[in-house]
């Protein structure tokens, strides 16, 4: 989808066997492994969302302008 292959690697080696607590009034709980979404307040998420995005984006447009052609 035109995303360099090393930004991809960098992002998912954070996000592999990322691990997590919940915090209560009671204590914190024990750890556990979180297999999807983002860790909360992370400054990548913006980052992450627009890269996505503008890889959706230049898809759609490839695909558009090649349909447009095919009409012509």
């Amino acid at each position: 989808m035109g995303v360099e292959e090393w930004l991809v690697s960098a992002v998912m080696s954070m996000y592999t066997c990322a691990k997590t607590v919940v915090r209560t009034v009671y204590g914190n709980s024990k750890g556990f492994e979180v297999k999807v979404g983002t860790h909360q307040g992370s400054a990548l998420c913006p980052l992450l969302f627009v890269t996505v995005m503008e890889a959706i984006s230049r898809a759609s447009l490839n695909m558009s302008m090649s349909i447009h052609v095919l009409l012509l």
